[in-house]
């Protein structure tokens, strides 16, 4: 350590340090002092539209960041197309043997895991936890210390990790198929951790791999020597160490493991970073050194009081293995046979990780040392390592967040005390407002008479929602949103998150008991009941801001001068605000399938008053039918976050706003992107009910008339369902096209297999095409214009291009 900091001590005078160089060659350094935003990130430029190789270091970190937004796994893969790559050179062929000994010249190569450092050290903790759970889905290791070589100090990233959600199943439930999903800050599980000492010949990091991967699928968890430019020598990631997880399936042929495992790892030589070598002892089940020579004095290992088991990895095979020198420290650790593992000539590879494989299996069934992420922030505090959420906006976000999800008992009765306008009152509202102009039910009164009387409904309803107090948690909620800077952001993460855990806890319960009650068929009425309760116990975040724009436009119902309307005026700009940040907002509140007209006038008027005025805005939309991955495909072209999961389904619908850089304005010819995601069509929950197909029709009407693109996301073995589909979407194109609106409209064909499946598929566009065509006709007839002929008279559709 105190080498380190000597070096560090020469280099501060008017040198630059190593970290500035870096970062300077990334084009990141002037987002060491101001971090990196996730609107920024998110912004669309031309680097997000092409594919394009990294020409220059600067492109290197933006082409990392974009293939990871969008779960791309070859993201680490990024590396520089080089002049020298082209075939000029080969021209020469004229055979000069001292050539083929000359290495290129990799001096300005980065190593994968300085480009992930710098991002790290350069983001602020949104952008750190995005990234966290971006590389965590693609089976990526995720930095669990991070250095900043400049201090000296690292960073325990618990905040970074907090929205990693894992689900598994363990050999103890593999009968009853029963499975665990939790947050991996807070599961106890078991960590082995693996460091290497002084030179190594052996790949830790390629030995990882393979102990953590089947024989059939090789996956690169760690970055390894081998890979693309994983030689290149790290110039900032010394010191960091990463974690990974490997969770077992249930089935005994395939897990290598049968309880999950945490597994860390140290980059760099042990011996300058200690502090990362005490904490490691201190929080691990095992710690495997790895080491080609050891000296008998070696003082790092022998002095450490460790509650962790240590292991002495060794490669016999290289020139300077001192068998005595192994034999002095095992003696002096007391270390027995089982704790050193050496590899002979007679072991390949594949034995000793064989071995490891058998060690660490011994270490995981017999240890009591486990630990979750979060109570090792306490060790890191000991040891002087900064922890992450440690920053006094996270921890006032979280105190306000926990003043509100700590009330909670029972979710359906908190919404009913604390968000009060949203549940019957709201729905029987939407439904006037909808009678009113629908008028199914006159019968043979006189109109006008049947409209005031519906107006008057509609006041006696919005008196009622007047005269609820402002509950607790919403006043905790809007006077936290409206706190400055990111802590709105941390507030809204950790809120999303307490209600995850917490719906989580009780949709887990409720669906045990629907299981226990579903094996004897009496039980008919408790069953619906709990049903009717399982669909109550979603309550997230969108929950609390529908109960805000309900607020809000009972207000309006008020006179002009009370002070409680004029109290509520801000409430639209927050929103707005929250927009411009990334943020999605309800557009359509899917329990009631109704808009919130004047609320979400007044939010988007807002927007438009803080972007400057006259702004374009390309509106895209999603739609098709439930569960073919809508979100998920929105996620991905966009690098957004929709809320997905396979337990709940998007109700409604949300839009989200995107910045367009300046260099692809003038090709897009718009400032903003509004992407909008809409509930799956046909869903299975609302078919019970009578007018599910007239649900279906209004918000696919609502989203086509709103876009300027729609997306029709087809799973294409299901083209029956699909037929309604379309049947609904052109239903409501032909609407659009007496307002004079042509909207363009792109399929999106998911599940196609192989590189034939474009000749193949001819054939079914073509037979969509017709299909499209029929219907047109068909539904011209019922809306009695018949001039409509084609499909393509009503859209812009051609088969080939808009697949």
């Amino acid at each position: 350590m105190d080498d380190h900091k000597n070096q560090s001590g020469e280099t501060s005078g008017n040198k630059e340090t190593e970290l500035e160089n870096l970062l300077e060659d990334l084009d990141i350094e002037q987002h060491y002092a101001e971090k990196l935003s996730l609107g920024r990130i998110l912004e669309l430029n031309e680097k997000t539209i092409t594919d394009q190789p990294a020409n220059c270091n600067s492109d290197l970190s933006w082409c990392f960041l974009k293939k990871l937004m969008m779960v791309n796994v070859t993201a680490r893969n990024a590396k520089l197309v080089c002049e020298s790559d082209s075939d000029a050179e080969s021209q020469d062929s004229n055979l000069d043997f001292d050539d083929l000994y000359e290495s290129p010249n990799n001096g300005s190569k980065i190593n994968p895991l300085d480009i992930i450092t710098a991002l790290f050290l350069g983001s602020d903790g949104l952008v750190q936890q995005e990234m966290a759970v971006k590389m965590s889905m693609c089976q990526f290791s995720v930095p669990l210390l991070l250095p900043n070589c400049d201090t000296n100090q690292c960073t325990l990233m618990l905040w970074a990790m907090r929205d990693i959600v894992k689900k598994y199943r363990p050999q103890s439930l593999s009968e009853s198929k029963g499975f665990i999903e939790d947050r991996i800050v807070l599961s106890e599980l078991p960590m082995i951790s693996f460091v290497r000492l002084g030179e190594c010949s052996l790949s830790k990091s390629e030995i990882l791999n393979k102990l953590l991967s089947n024989s059939q699928q090789y996956h690169d968890t760690f970055v390894r020597y081998n890979m693309e430019c994983g030689d290149h020598p790290k110039r900032i990631s010394n010191g960091l160490t990463e974690i990974t997880w490997y969770l077992p399936c249930g089935n005994t042929n395939i897990d290598i493991f049968s309880q999950p495992v945490a597994v860390a790892n140290l980059r760099g030589d042990v011996a300058s970073f200690e502090t990362q070598y005490s904490f490691l002892c201190q929080t691990s089940a095992a710690v495997f050194v790895f080491f080609d020579q050891l000296d008998s004095e070696c003082s790092l290992l022998t002095k450490q009081h460790h509650k962790a088991e240590i292991f002495l990895v060794g490669n016999y095979e290289r020139k300077g293995f001192k068998k005595d020198a192994l034999k002095k420290v095992a003696t002096k650790m007391g270390l027995t046979k089982n704790n050193i593992i050496i590899k002979t000539e007679k072991k390949n590879d594949a034995d000793l990780v064989k071995d490891l494989r058998k060690t660490v299996r011994d270490v995981v069934e017999n240890s009591k040392m486990k630990m979750t992420i979060e109570q090792m922030a306490d060790i890191a505090h000991e040891l002087g390592i900064l922890v992450d959420e440690d920053s006094p906006e996270c921890q006032t976000a979280k105190t306000n967040a926990e003043a509100i999800t700590a009330e909670i008992q029972h979710i359906h009765r908190f919404k009913e005390d604390q968000l009060p306008r949203q549940g019957e009152i709201w729905k029987q509202l939407t439904w006037l407002e909808k009678e009113e102009f629908r008028l199914r039910n006159v019968g043979s009164e006189n109109i006008e008479d049947y409209k005031s009387e519906l107006q008057l409904q509609k006041k006696e309803n919005r008196e009622i929602q007047n005269s609820y107090n402002m509950s607790t948690a919403m006043t905790c909620f809007i006077n936290a949103i409206s706190s400055p800077g990111t802590e709105r952001f941390y507030f809204l993460k950790w809120m999303r998150m307490n209600l995850d855990n917490l719906s989580r806890i009780k949709l887990s319960e409720l669906r045990e008991k629907y299981k226990e009650k579903c094996k004897n068929s009496e039980n008919k009425k408790e069953i619906k009941e709990i049903d009717r309760q399982i669909s109550n116990s979603s309550l997230g975040t969108e929950h609390f801001f529908r109960e805000m724009g309900q607020i809000y436009e009972a207000s309006l119902s008020l006179p002009q001068t009370d002070p409680s309307r004029q109290q509520l005026q801000h409430l639209p700009k927050l929103c707005a605000e929250l927009l411009l940040g990334g943020f999605p907002l309800e557009l359509v509140d899917g329990d009631a399938s109704n808009i919130p007209l004047r609320w979400v006038s007044d939010v988007l008027s807002q927007l438009s008053d803080l972007v400057s005025p006259n702004r374009k805005i390309l509106v895209v939309t999603v739609l098709g039918v439930q569960s073919t991955g809508k979100s998920t495909l929105l996620n991905t072209m966009f690098g957004v976050q929709f809320a997905i999961s396979s337990g709940r389904c998007t109700r409604g619908a949300f839009m989200l706003l995107i910045k367009i850089n300046e260099d692809m304005k003038k090709v897009l010819n718009c400032d903003f992107m509004l992407i909008i995601d809409t509930e799956g069509l046909k869903s299975p929950e609302l078919a019970q009910l009578d007018n599910s197909y007239e649900h279906d029709n209004e918000l696919a009407t609502l989203v086509v008339g709103l876009s300027d693109i729609t997306i029709v996301n087809i799973a294409m073995e299901n083209s029956t369902e699909m037929k309604d589909i379309l049947q609904i979407v052109v239903h409501a194109f032909l609407r659009m096209k007496e307002v004079g609106k042509k909207p363009k409209c792109v399929f999106v064909h998911q599940n196609v297999s192989d590189v034939s499946a474009h000749e193949k598929n001819s054939r079914d566009r073509k037979l969509l095409l017709e299909q499209l065509n029929e219907m047109t006709q068909a539904a011209a007839k019922m809306e009695k214009k018949e001039e409509n002929k084609s499909f393509t008279d009503v859209m812009e559709y051609s088969p080939d291009t808009g697949n």
